[in-house]
């Protein structure tokens, strides 16, 4: 067996999640169709293909001790010019994302993480594109606000593609695994990748 590229991340659900795709998309940033609409828990990270079930193991029970909780996004924010990104900022739903990301990374787990940078939780819009279309993602987003109950999070893989694919959802309250995010603009990104171990 060999590695595979493994995240973590909590789906904006629909219509945001299309919508905010779609306008990635617009300001041309050509990896947008390849990436769901979501905030981050775990980054990219190679891990041996044999981990596979544990990790799965450990986000379930993860998932189990979670209870559904509120996020709110709302307004424009930008890493420049430490990192060229600009997002949507999460003001509400904070903490929990906070919490699980730890969880996610712990050293005592399976996948545990250094961060290259602070925990900040956000909706990527505009990655690695020219200044001009960075401004406009920010500007142009300023007034975006949306709110949904979060009751799960996902485990992707990045195929070789460099398309991410849902492998399975974590259900908050039981850690089992279910399908509640619809795939965003008629993409592959949650077509299963594989059978899932748990």
């Amino acid at each position: 067996m060999g590695t595979v590229t493994l995240g973590v991340s909590i789906a904006v659900p629909e219509p945001h999640g299309s919508l905010l795709q779609e306008r990635r998309a617009g300001f041309g940033d050509p990896a947008a169709h390849g990436i769901p609409t979501h905030v981050t828990l775990l980054p990219p990270t190679a891990v041996a293909e044999e981990r596979l079930p544990e990790i799965e193991t450990h986000l379930a029970r993860i998932a189990a001790g979670t209870e559904p909780f509120t996020m709110r996004l709302e307004g424009t924010g930008t890493f420049r010019p430490l990192s060229p990104v600009v997002f949507v900022q999460l003001v509400e739903g904070t903490p929990a994302c906070d919490r699980l990301q730890k969880l996610v990374r712990d050293e005592s787990g399976p996948v545990p993480r250094e961060l290259q940078f602070p925990y900040h939780p956000h909706v990527t819009v505009a990655h690695g594109i020219s200044e001009e279309a960075m401004d406009r993602a920010f500007t142009e987003l300023s007034g975006y606000a949306a709110d949904w109950t979060c009751r799960s999070f996902a485990l992707y893989e990045q195929g070789p593609d460099g398309v991410w694919r849902k492998l399975c959802d974590y259900e908050f309250g039981s850690g089992r695994t279910v399908s509640a995010v619809p795939a965003q603009g008629g993409s592959p990104l949650d077509q299963p990748a594989r059978t899932p171990a748990v």
